[in-house]
């Protein structure tokens, strides 16, 4: 073997290099890619052989770059992004209504009538995977973790092609029973269940702009299925997005209040890929879908007496 060819490297070193330098561990970087973890770990060392020098040193934190890790950083980069470039121009000439779309969506939205839609392309379109992701992160498309996402957000700002479907609104859930303790009083002496925050305080910023500022922020938890679930089980009250609390049977829109704004439904997908055959037939399937329900997202109208 020649000098130059020992020092050579192809995508494959680089994938794995990327991978480390990104997660500062084995294990990380092997499971960020779906690789086994010695094989990463051989990887890494062949690649270093070939190179002739360490690429990363051990530390009380993991895997640091080494001066040469560090300087190969931006090229392993750039190839990456060329790559994944050319992978989407050669997806997006697919004409074919056929294979695999990998969608990212929030988990939220797997309580939603959007899974109804989802069982009716699949039932509709037979040579048509889905491959979903479940997901609060945020995928970068432009390195393909997904070929289309389901965001709920205020704005996107990427360079993506995206549809803003529908806005919808929010209120104060809870269940029957616990409706009957509801007053005309700013929910005074009522509990809220929301999602961990930075403060410690038993208010916060959005219950003073709730339909309810004088209620307590007493429980806490990480994710919309068990805010849900403590809500359904009378703990307190939770605010939902109103397609989502409409549609639990433990639960009805408490008393007093008028849905407010919520953030909107986003469709998003690379621009590369927006004249593929398969990723096409779904965007404008599922958004024609979502947008002929739009009441279902956005509602209005104050209630009175827990009705819901």
């Amino acid at each position: 073997m020649t000098q130059q060819e020992s020092h050579s490297l192809n995508w494959d070193d680089l994938k794995y290099f990327l991978a480390v330098a990104r997660t500062g561990t084995l294990r990380g970087g092997a499971d960020s890619i779906g690789a086994n973890h010695t094989t990463l770990a051989r990887r890494v060392e062949v690649m270093e052989e070939r190179v002739g020098s360490r690429l990363f040193d051990r530390s009380k934190s993991g895997l640091v770059l080494t001066q040469l890790g560090e300087d190969l950083l931006p090229y392993a980069e750039r190839v990456e992004e060329e790559m994944t470039a050319a992978s989407r121009v050669i997806v997006g000439r697919d004409a074919v209504p056929k294979g695999t779309i990998h969608i990212s969506l929030p988990h939220g939205l797997a309580m939603t009538s959007i899974m109804d839609d989802l069982a009716l392309f699949s039932d509709r379109y037979p040579d048509i995977n889905l491959n979903m992701n479940f997901t609060n992160n945020v995928v970068d498309l432009t390195r393909r973790e997904a070929d289309v996402s389901l965001r709920v957000a205020n704005e996107v700002t990427e360079d993506v092609v995206g549809r803003k479907l529908v806005q919808m609104s929010q209120a104060a859930y809870c269940t029957k029973d616990y409706a009957q303790k509801v007053r005309n009083n700013g929910g005074e002496g009522l509990s809220l269940i929301g999602f961990h925050e930075p403060d410690t305080e038993t208010t916060a910023p959005w219950i003073k702009d709730s339909c309810y500022p004088k209620a307590k922020l007493r429980h806490r938890v990480s994710d919309i299925v068990p805010l849900i679930t403590l809500a359904a089980s009378g703990m307190g009250m939770a605010y939902l997005a109103c397609n989502l609390g409409d549609r639990h049977p433990g639960l009805i829109r408490a008393p007093f209040q008028k849905p407010l704004p919520y953030r909107s439904i986003w469709l998003l997908l690379h621009k590369d890929l927006k004249n593929t055959a398969r990723v096409r037939l779904f965007v404008d399937f599922l958004a024609g879908q979502i947008k002929s329900r739009r009441n279902e997202f956005w509602v209005s109208g104050t209630v009175a007496n827990g009705e819901g």
